[in-house]
């Protein structure tokens, strides 16, 4: 299955409550980089922070 590095390029101080969450729920409270499962749901939240964020497909990594 693949997966998604995301890594967090600008901060979410400015940023809306709700895309404020949508970064902690990705993991990306304290870290800057994150790897998730690609699944929609994954997609969605990044969809909705994609100014935020920087997205690199990851292939064979368990």
């Amino acid at each position: 299955m693949a997966k998604l590095q995301i890594r967090q390029i600008k901060s979410g101080v400015g940023a809306p409550k709700d895309q404020r969450a949508t970064l902690e729920a990705l993991g990306l409270r304290h870290q800057r980089t994150v790897t998730q499962k690609d699944n929609p749901a994954i997609r969605g939240m990044i969809f909705k922070v994609r100014h935020l964020v920087e997205v690199t497909e990851v292939e064979g990594q368990e």
